[in-house]
């Protein structure tokens, strides 16, 4: 009986591995067509079938794309809007989920929950008032518009609370009692604590902003104040679209998130675990 218990783990364990080896393997197949497909002429980018490998790599896709649109200004612009979002979301996340997690003041729960709701709200459904208050601002056409619009997350308020929730209340007592501040023991406690909260949001709000491209279609007109996902759309004509090099584009487009991703990957899984099992 146990030999057969033994071979019946085995083989559950087999049939996930197996499993999570197709999953993989179909979450990466848009990738690498995307990797092969910059490398081709247009008429060979949708040919079947399909030559995974190129028979003559034209890597001149990726010499055009910085000569054909200004490409290096767009991911200039990209970098600039995605690292101030996530620092601001970051500092204004973690001060907002101290108060409300170490903190206490009528109406905090009720404050939490209202804030906490408006992520059930969908972005389409107030873009429009973004937009004219905005306008009216005078803020439209520029990249403040979208900085201050995205500055603040009820996401990562909710993703910070949870990480702070499992920091015992008898060590921010402890530092009160030894003259703290508040501030100083958000600075000096709990921010030295939550590097895996922190770096989980960072993935989050970096991938979330880098990828954007409704925010800054709606806000952003100018050529030189537009963002890398709007510059793809400069290689779509009205009546044809160079495939070739909006791929070769989309390979050097993903390669910060790549690396970001790379450098906090070992946070990741930690921060969202235990985030997501208190409180």
């Amino acid at each position: 009986m146990t030999g057969t218990n033994q071979g019946f783990k085995i083989a559950t364990k087999v049939l996930i591995y197996a499993l999570l080896a197709v999953a993989v393997f179909c979450m990466l197949v848009p990738y690498i067509w995307m990797l092969s497909s910059s490398l081709k002429l247009n008429k060979d980018v949708f040919s079947f079938p399909m030559q995974w490998i190129p028979a003559n790599p034209r890597w001149e896709n990726f010499q055009d794309i910085w000569t054909r649109i200004p490409l290096g200004r767009f991911i200039y612009n990209t970098a600039k809007l995605s690292v101030i979002v996530t620092l601001l979301q970051l500092l204004t996340s973690s001060f907002a989920a101290y108060a409300f997690s170490k903190l206490h003041f009528k109406g905090k729960n009720v404050l939490f929950l209202g804030y906490i709701a408006t992520i059930a709200i969908p972005w389409q459904a107030y873009m429009v008032p973004q937009f004219i208050l905005m306008r009216q601002l005078g803020l439209n056409n520029t990249h403040m518009a979208i900085i201050l619009l995205q500055a603040f997350s009820a996401f990562g308020v909710f993703l910070m609370r949870q990480f702070y929730q499992g920091v015992p209340d008898e060590l921010c007592e402890a530092a009160r009692i030894d003259g703290l501040s508040e501030y100083g023991i958000w600075a000096k406690i709990m921010l030295p604590l939550s590097k895996p909260a922190l770096s989980t949001l960072t993935i989050f709000t970096f991938v979330s902003t880098w990828n954007d491209f409704l925010g800054p279609m709606i806000y952003l007109t100018r050529t030189e104040l537009k963002t890398i996902q709007i510059g793809l759309r400069m290689f779509i004509s009205q009546y044809s679209a160079e495939y070739g090099l909006i791929m070769a584009a989309s390979v050097v487009s993903i390669i910060p998130v790549v690396i970001v991703f790379l450098a906090l990957q070992k946070y990741f899984v930690q921060g969202v675990a235990s985030s997501g099992i208190k409180g």
